[in-house]
């Protein structure tokens, strides 16, 4: 059976309706780097998306060709991340989405080095005819972070976000987005398959002692 990260760590991927602290440790990422409004038709966002999967499966296959990879086991895919944020904007402001600065990424499993994800730039480019080169290695560590499971459409998020903010405040904590640290989803829903309604979604904000 095939090792799931939402499975095993359900710490990170599967937190509770109700605002819950957690430390998160230093994790590597397959990353791109872009702005602007995620739901443009074609636009820098969905392209993003295509050229990650393009990495993410180029590694997940990587068994079936001759570069071997230390420590391989078969797995299945993270789920797709984002981090956001707007110049000179504290927060999140969804009404104005083609301002947003975002960097989308999967996560890599700990047996894929920097090697590796080179490698599978080079052998997705080469059989996919396709620019990689937005495409990075990317570390983050959250370190510690208010979570909480979001259910229904991502413009509904800013009440989720009110009831994470003030049990940080009710625990002695306060919110620390900044250039380092950013708000964070994790879309463990396809909006193009799931009832809007009914999308799940993990939203995550950096805290510190207030």
């Amino acid at each position: 059976m095939s090792f799931d990260y939402k499975k095993e760590y359900k710490e990170y991927y599967m937190p509770p309706k109700k605002p819950t602290i957690v430390t998160v440790p230093r994790m590597n990422y397959i990353a791109v780097r872009g702005q602007g409004n995620p739901n443009e038709e074609g636009g820098e966002y969905k392209q993003a998306i295509g050229l990650l999967y393009g990495i993410a499966f180029t590694i997940k296959m990587s068994y079936r060709g001759s570069h071997k990879i230390d420590g391989y086991f078969s797995y299945v895919v993270p789920p797709l991340e984002g981090l956001w944020w707007q110049e000179g904007v504290a927060g999140i402001d969804d009404s104005h989405k083609e301002t947003f600065q975002w960097i989308s990424m999967i996560r890599l499993p700990d047996f894929v080095k920097k090697e590796d994800f080179d490698w599978a730039v080079a052998e997705a480019t080469q059989k996919k005819q396709t620019d990689y080169s937005k495409v990075e290695f990317f570390a983050y560590e959250e370190g510690l972070c208010v979570q909480c499971m979001h259910i229904g459409s991502y413009d509904n998020e800013p009440a989720t976000i009110e009831a994470m903010e003030q049990m940080a405040q009710e625990n002695g904590y306060e919110i620390d987005i900044s250039g380092k640290r950013f708000h964070h989803e994790i879309y463990l829903s396809d909006p193009r398959r799931a009832a809007e309604e009914k999308l799940k979604t993990v939203i995550r904000h950096p805290i510190r002692q207030a």
